[in-house]
């Protein structure tokens, strides 16, 4: 028969874990509106650099900027892997890592190398034990996002990039759709003559990657003031600084709404498991009072006899 004091320890135990996942998920729901608000109004913006950049790019010369230059047949590439500081939240980073490992995968069997930098605890704890080697690891940074580290990694990105290290550059990260769903991306940031968009559908259905360029524009010519060398210096670093942060932003407000989301379903389960438990106490009290009056009942006979 169960011991009553057992069963009381696992529910007063329940019962504070409870308490700290409903805290948790106050929490969580109490940032992910700031970092919402925030995500959402740098969308629209990140999103018109993206189309202004592919349009312009259709246009130039890829030998006019670094930025532009493509290789023709890279050999190495850098993924910029946004994480997770911490745990708690649900499969917010198990489904990330999935789809990458699995786009590596393929990349290494076209036979290029591939070699990550990691944002986030998460990353690197994941890829350190990877055939993909961490050659940075930046941490303190999704936590308390700002766009002065987002200059810093993008300005990172573009050296290795133009010093030839890399013949291209990929971010992955989680895009946020809704409270409760997000959706992993991996995205080419350089060259930028072609930014490529890659998603689970891309890799399980073997379509070909997005290419985010505008067809609206193709017959239009532009004029460049003061001239196209200095326009493309700046508007081609600011596009890279801007993806970089914006990724940031997604990853943060994906963050949270999963931690959210993940807190809500362990206190709906604490729940559960409370009263399951309550119940199974009830039983075994009832169970040990008719033990007991069964016990005086039959020792009250015992003595008439």
């Amino acid at each position: 028969m169960p011991n009553l004091k057992d069963i009381r320890k696992r529910i007063d135990s329940v019962k504070n874990t409870r308490k700290i996942t409903r805290a948790m998920k106050m929490v969580a729901a109490a940032k992910l509106k700031r970092a919402q608000e925030r995500m959402e109004e740098a969308r629209p913006y990140s999103y018109r650099m993206r189309r202004m950049i592919d349009s312009l790019a259709l246009r130039v010369d890829p030998e006019a900027h670094p930025l532009l230059a493509k290789r023709e047949v890279p050999e190495k590439t850098l993924v910029l892997v946004v994480a997770s500081e911490r745990g708690l939240c649900g499969g917010f980073n198990t489904n990330l890592f999935r789809g990458l490992d699995r786009f590596l995968d393929e990349q290494r069997m076209a036979g290029e190398d591939q070699e990550i930098a990691a944002v986030g605890s998460k990353a690197f704890n994941h890829y350190k034990k990877s055939p993909y080697p961490v050659v940075q690891h930046y941490d303190q940074v999704v936590d308390n996002v700002s766009f002065k580290d987002a200059k810093r990694i993008s300005k990172a990105l573009r050296e290795q990039f133009v010093d030839r290290t890399y013949d291209s550059v990929y971010m992955a990260y989680n895009q946020f759709v809704s409270a409760i769903s997000n959706e992993w991306v991996i995205y080419r940031i350089l060259p930028l003559t072609e930014a490529l968009r890659i998603t689970e559908e891309v890799l399980e259905g073997g379509m070909e990657p997005q290419k985010e360029v505008p067809t609206d524009e193709a017959g239009r010519e532009f004029l460049y003031e003061p001239d196209l060398g200095a326009l493309l210096d700046q508007l081609l670093v600011s596009h890279v600084d801007v993806q970089v942060m914006q990724a940031f932003l997604e990853s943060e407000a994906s963050e949270q709404a999963a931690r959210m989301t993940a807190m809500d379903n362990a206190t709906n389960n604490a729940n559960d498991m409370i009263e399951s438990l309550t119940l199974q106490y009830n039983r075994a009290r009832q169970a040990y009072i008719t033990k007991e009056i069964v016990e005086i009942v039959s020792g009250a006979e015992s003595l008439k006899g």
